[in-house]
């Protein structure tokens, strides 16, 4: 299939590494090595970015970014837990930190990147498990703490963590924890059955290979249920839900890229939560691959940014 890739993106596409799941301590190694070679962001405020863990069984990780000037300002401000991408069985906080510090510095909320635990050593639902236990910190110790306002909490994810953010709206809600007042989900890795048009044609695509989805799925469902079949939890596949299920799910924006094999299944859920009657906003990109955004330079990269600041900054009123 012939991809029509915007020119600046097309211009990057052959330079950028090709991930293989089969060896997955290089790809782990080669995703840090790649993150750290491309340009911070530079903040126009002075923002406090602390490393701190929360405790519990097991202890999660997290990294806060805020503004300097809010950080001695006790008036309560609204908060995103931010959760990466990788296929669930790779990168960290430091995937997400450009973008985080964006977020902090031309927004003023709290930004709360999570160290969630990463498959094949911990299969889901640890990943989610990790996502819940610092909700409940944040809307709870965490508010107090933090200066956070427990009714302006959110949640944003890129990719396999846009997935995970799907599944914490439901699982917050099924379990009648703290309520979530928004959902960013980021080209959302939702569905284990591979079986869209976009994840069948779409292959050997920039940032993301749909030849690496179904070794992701088995490493993240690991023996809770084969990929495909009829056990998979919808916590783990979200796009399993019924529409039923999603009714009363907090607002969402989904963004979604053209020529990226998860493109149909972002779209579809996104359409889901509509008929279910969630406020949805969809963001399609044309001519972009999967988290295109993530590439410095590029006119079409900088405009999903400002999109996304846009997007946040409507939703929260700051």
């Amino acid at each position: 299939m012939t991809y029509h890739l915007d020119p600046e993106l097309a211009a990057w596409a052959a330079a950028l590494p090709k991930a293989d799941l089969r060896d997955l301590s290089a790809t782990r190694e080669g995703e840090r090595q790649t993150v750290a070679s491309l340009p911070g962001y530079e903040a126009g405020n002075k923002l406090l970015v602390t490393d701190q863990v929360i405790t519990g069984s097991p202890d999660v990780a997290v990294r806060t970014y805020v503004r300097a000037a809010e950080g001695d300002d006790t008036r309560p401000r609204p908060a995103l837990i931010a959760l990466h991408g990788g296929g669930f069985v790779f990168g960290g906080v430091h995937s997400m930190e450009p973008r985080a510090r964006m977020l902090a510095d031309l927004t003023g909320i709290l930004v709360v990147a999570v160290e969630y635990r990463l498959a094949p050593e911990h299969p889901y639902p640890a990943g989610l498990e990790d996502a819940f236990a610092v909700l409940q910190w944040l809307a709870g110790s965490g508010a107090e703490s933090l200066s956070v306002d427990p009714e302006r909490i959110g949640v944003w994810g890129e990719s396999a963590g846009g997935g995970i953010a799907a599944a914490l709206t439901l699982l917050t809600r099924d379990r009648s924890g703290p309520a979530l007042a928004a959902q960013f989900l980021d080209a959302p890795t939702v569905d284990d059955r591979l079986a869209t048009h976009s994840m069948r044609t779409l292959t050997g695509t920039p940032m993301w290979d749909a030849a690496n989805s179904p070794l992701s799925w088995e490493q993240y469902l690991g023996a809770a249920a084969a990929p495909g079949t009829a056990g998979v939890p919808l916590y783990a596949a979200p796009a399993r839900a019924a529409t039923a299920d999603v009714a009363g799910l907090p607002l969402a924006r989904v963004t979604t890229y053209d020529i990226d094999p998860t493109r149909d299944e972002s779209l579809a859920y996104a359409l889901k939560l509509m008929a279910a009657g969630v406020p949805t906003e969809i963001q399609h990109y044309r001519g972009a691959f999967h988290l295109a955004h993530m590439i410095p330079g590029t006119g079409i990269g900088a405009r999903m940014l400002a999109d996304t600041v846009a997007a946040v900054r409507n939703t929260f009123g700051v």
